[in-house]
Order: structure tokens, then sequence, then C-alpha cells
């Protein structure tokens, strides 16, 4: 099955710059190949269940091996069984309405 999930993993006991374990992390979800986009406060990953929930717990293995001798993870899990859709569609979807949106402004002030 295909999930997108929006990870934050945030490692607790390490002070409060925590880049090195998110760039880390960013390195565990290139070497497994799977389509991303890191934000301000998290990761955007897709692909199948069992490959994302992989990542996820080597995302943990390493910021433990880094020395954080504690971790917190949020996620947020999506799946759909109607269709294919990918991080990039959902984006292009909204930038979509936003543009017709625009257009019918710039109309009506015209």
């Amino acid at each position: 099955m295909k999930v997108m999930v929006d990870l934050c993993v945030v490692p607790l006991g390490v002070g409060v710059s925590v880049g090195a374990y998110v760039s880390a992390c960013q390195d565990v979800i290139e070497q497994a190949g799977l389509s991303h986009q890191m934000h301000a406060y998290g990761t955007n990953i897709e692909g199948e269940w069992e490959a994302v929930f992989d990542v996820v717990r080597r995302c943990h293995e390493v910021v433990h091996e880094m020395g954080a001798p504690r971790i917190t993870t949020s996620m947020r899990i999506g799946t759909r069984t109607d269709r294919e859709q990918s991080m990039s569609d959902k984006i292009e979807s909204v930038q979509a309405i936003r543009q017709r949106e625009q257009g019918g402004l710039s109309d009506s002030e015209g």
C-alpha cells in the first residue's frame, strides 16, 4: 500500500541545535530512494508502507547511535485506495485552484 507521511523526529537530551540529526535522517531517506520533501518542521515522505516505516525506524536507530538518549516523533499518515496521488499532485492541485481564484479576481477588477 502507498503511504504519505509527514515526519518530525526530535532528539531529546542533545541541546537546542538538532540540525545534524535532521541531516542524518535526510541521509537515511535518500539512501532508501524514497520521494521526499524537507520543510521547516519535518519531512514529507512517500512510498510503499513497509519502505516508509523502515525509514522511520532507521531514523530512530541513527539518531540514537549519534548519542540522543531519547527521541520524540510525530507523524501524520495518509493513504488512499481510490487512486494514486503523489506529493507533487497534491501541491499542483492546490496551486491550480489558487491560480483560477486569482484569475477570477483579476477579471472582476478589470
